[in-house]
């Protein structure tokens, strides 16, 4: 199936640094693989997300990204991802990533987001977490918690990175509820 089979006129731009495939997820009527093959940097990131933001045009909500021929990314690249997150959380979706190469999860790791992106083994558990999402239905925000610095009482409505009111610590809120130091 090609790219543009599935978003019209998505193979109209080409960007010689990074391939992108697109891959139908047929258990999830809303979601959509995208295989990333190059790097995400500084002169290609816009690049980027205008093609992911053609996919948010259409009916996908839910992205997992295959990053397992993702060579490197930039902090304008991890930047591109957060932008594309939030246009997923927007419309009710979710982005997850898969095969995460050493490389790039230092980078995640160096700026934060290991513990605010939704990192899975498997395009399979990739699947099956966006499944579970759909037919449980069940969030834990809004949540009431206490900052793990000040213990101040806080309320997040969503996961993300917050910062504490008292003590301005950065704190990170995972989609399944956990709170960490970020």
């Amino acid at each position: 199936m090609d790219n543009n089979d599935l978003v019209q006129g998505f193979n109209d731009e080409k960007d010689g640094s990074l391939e992108i495939l697109l891959s139908k997820i047929e258990e999830s009527p809303y979601s959509i693989l995208v295989t990333l093959s190059g790097y995400i940097d500084t002169y290609n990131s816009a690049y980027f997300q205008k093609q992911m933001a053609k996919l948010m045009e259409k009916e996908f909500k839910n992205i997992v990204f295959n990053c397992q021929n993702l060579n490197y990314i930039s902090s304008t690249g991890i930047g591109s991802l957060t932008s594309i997150e939030k246009s997923a959380k927007a419309k009710g979706g979710e982005i997850v990533f898969v095969g995460v190469q050493p490389k790039v999860l230092e980078v995640f790791q160096l700026l934060g987001f290991s513990n605010v992106f939704n990192l899975k083994d498997s395009i399979e558990e990739a699947e099956e977490y966006l499944k579970k999402e759909r037919d449980d239905g069940e969030s834990p925000f809004p949540k009431v918690f206490e900052c793990p610095v000040c213990a101040k009482k806080l309320k997040a409505i969503k996961s993300g990175r917050f910062r504490c009111s008292e003590c301005k610590a950065i704190i990170v809120i995972k989609q399944d509820g956990k709170i960490f130091l970020g």
